[in-house]
């Protein structure tokens, strides 16, 4: 039997962020995660797998400001920034209709809203501040099996390159994606809806750049973001009806291009090289609890959010930051890790944020398929208005970098173990 402060099942971007936000802080990990190193499998559930650093695909992720700072109280920005793309501007629009808004990063303050950068990157840099931590033991390939959860302990089996491990913890984090198996085995159940729509992901180099200038154009089929990425190429987020799916994905490079032309339209002018297209279900998906006994779920496991504004990762990387925070203050102060005023906090903090977000694209996403003409009329009315009122503007803008309300340590930068 091992004893450990901290186990955590699943080794992507979440959960791997949170063993880097805890390195030096005198707690003791363990990191359990399904897919050996060599193979791909840093995406979480409910999002398209990524490859380990030698082979990421092209998947990219926009990160707000807030997560930026994040990654830079953990130490791993660097390793990361030279991937990353600013969006300096994001421009939102109802194709076909009157309705659209701005946010600037000049009217902010600030020298980006977010960073556009690559899976590959996040997950490098991951790698890269995992390495050679005494404090942090990975376990992959490896899977639970047994798992207990008592009062005052958790104790797991897992099974490690075939070879089975005895665990015991003060605190089991699920960080193992939408499907959670920790939160499925444990019956803590969730609120799920599909949306009967695919998210289909490629990328393209337009031939009159917009460098630093985010699009989120809405459409009668669903939104369609388009992404600053690195080297003059931009990543596209293609909401499509499930039934339609499979007809773009068969459609040949210049078909894909005249489709996708149709409707963006001509902000970036004529689109060019089309990357190779994937697509996912998208659905919402809210775990009914985000924690029970020496249990805390964080990231997909306890939220799947529609990718309308890019909010799902950002929401993950804030359930890192607070549990980071609450985790050292335990440890400051000599209290259990995994007790009930860790938990307690920990729900306190992130319930109303994760709910929140949640709603928020859950009603984008509805609202502008709406076809009603009341309803479209009131939603551009409402884009204007916002539009034309800086200070309801600058709420949003704060909101959507992360940085509203109160803040833990590392979304100011500051690493999450005291000096």
């Amino acid at each position: 039997m091992q004893d450990y402060d901290i186990v955590i099942i699943g080794g992507g971007l979440v959960g791997g962020s949170l063993a880097c936000a805890l390195r030096g802080t005198g707690l003791k990990l363990a990191v359990v995660e399904a897919v050996s190193p060599r193979q791909s499998g840093h995406g979480e559930a409910g999002q398209p797998s990524s490859p380990p650093p030698a082979q990421y695909d092209e998947r990219v992720i926009a990160l707000s400001l807030g997560s930026q700072r994040i990654f830079a109280g953990m130490g791993l920005w660097d390793a990361m920034a030279d991937a990353a793309e600013p969006i300096r501007r994001v421009h939102v629009s109802d194709r076909g209709h009157c309705g659209f808004a701005h946010l600037d990063a000049d009217d902010e303050g600030v020298e980006a809203l977010g960073y556009v950068t690559a899976a590959r990157a996040i997950g490098g840099a991951i790698e890269q501040g995992l390495a050679g931590a005494d404090d942090i033991e990975l376990l992959r390939p490896a899977r639970v099996g047994g798992l207990r959860m008592g009062r005052d302990e958790a104790e797991l089996e897992v099974a490690v390159d075939g070879r089975s491990r005895l665990l015991r913890t003060a605190l089991v984090v699920a960080a193992d994606g939408g499907d959670s198996g920790i939160r499925r085995r444990l019956k803590l159940g969730v609120r799920e809806r599909a949306y009967g729509y695919h998210a289909i992901i490629s990328t393209v180099v337009p031939e009159q750049p917009a460098p630093g200038v985010a699009f989120e154009r809405f459409t009668d089929a669903g939104p369609l973001a388009m992404l600053p990425m690195t080297r003059g190429r931009w990543s596209v987020v293609w909401t499509a009806h499930e039934q339609d799916t499979p007809a773009i994905l068969a459609l040949d490079d210049d078909a894909f291009i005249e489709r996708l032309q149709q409707r963006f339209g001509s902000r970036l002018g004529r689109l060019t090289v089309p990357g190779r297209r994937i697509a996912y279900p998208l659905k919402l998906a809210l775990a009914k609890r985000i924690t029970g006994d020496r249990l805390a779920l964080v990231g997909n496991a306890a939220h799947t959010l529609h990718p309308v504004a890019g909010q799902g990762f950002n929401l993950g990387l804030r359930d890192v930051a607070e549990l980071a925070d609450l985790l050292v203050e335990a440890q400051r102060t000599g209290r259990d890790p995994g007790g009930p005023a860790v938990l307690r906090g920990y729900r306190e903090r992130r319930s109303g944020d994760q709910r929140g977000v949640a709603l928020a694209t859950d009603g984008l996403a509805r609202l502008f398929v709406n076809p009603f003409p009341p309803v479209r009329a009131a939603r551009d009315a409402g884009m204007l208005a916002l539009d034309l009122c800086p200070p309801a503007r600058h709420a949003l803008a704060r909101r959507f970098m992360g940085l509203h309300g109160r803040l833990p340590r590392l979304a100011r930068g500051l690493p999450a173990a005291y000096p």
